[in-house]
């Protein structure tokens, strides 16, 4: 369930929405910042935070929750089990792209998901994108020498290693998704 949805004013869910948002992003730049960063990036003061969430932990907790949420529905509109393969793997790449950000939170610290227990309940266990790899694969498209675990495991690390560098001025923000595309088609396409 993602935590933002449930009973509660519409300035409430706003708020709360900002305060996640603005958590991810922050804790994704920098997984130590503290409370009040994270209060000025969602601009709301520390104690309207705190009324939200009691303490730094409670509050990255959420936003992990909140994060698999934005990502899986994410991956949900791009309707990853329509069209071609090859244009599928585009939509998910522009998908995940679209919420680096949270990807690079939950990813960019190998520890975060662990750490609040995310591991494996919280993920779906059916899973859009290795259902679109194996339907490429059963049609030819993507390599069958490689697993679809792996597939997957290297689309999800360019698309982190594209949003970071977008970060870090080495990738401009509009050419993530073209590059990891390119990347990813010319190594994973059959030959």
């Amino acid at each position: 369930m993602n935590p933002v949805t449930g009973p509660g004013s519409g300035v409430r869910v706003r708020t709360q929405t900002a305060i996640l948002d603005a958590a991810a992003s922050v804790l994704a730049h920098d997984p130590t910042a503290t409370l009040p960063d994270i209060a000025d990036a969602a601009h709301v003061g520390r104690t309207t935070l705190h009324r939200y969430f009691s303490d730094r932990e409670t509050l990255i907790e959420a936003t992990v929750e909140d994060s698999i949420h934005v990502v899986q529905q994410s991956l949900a509109e791009a309707a990853l089990d329509q069209g071609s393969p090859v244009d599928a793997m585009r939509r998910a790449v522009a998908a995940m792209v679209s919420v680096g950000d949270r990807l690079m939170f939950l990813f960019g610290d190998p520890g975060a998901l662990k750490a609040y227990g995310a591991t494996g309940a919280a993920m779906p266990s059916d899973d859009p994108v290795i259902e679109l790899i194996e339907r490429g694969q059963a049609g030819g498209v993507f390599d069958t020498a490689l697993s679809a675990d792996w597939i997957q495991h290297v689309l999800w690390v360019v698309v982190l290693r594209g949003c970071q560098d977008a970060d870090n001025g080495g990738l401009s923000r509009h050419g993530v998704t073209a590059t990891v595309i390119r990347t990813i088609e010319g190594g994973i396409l059959a030959r």
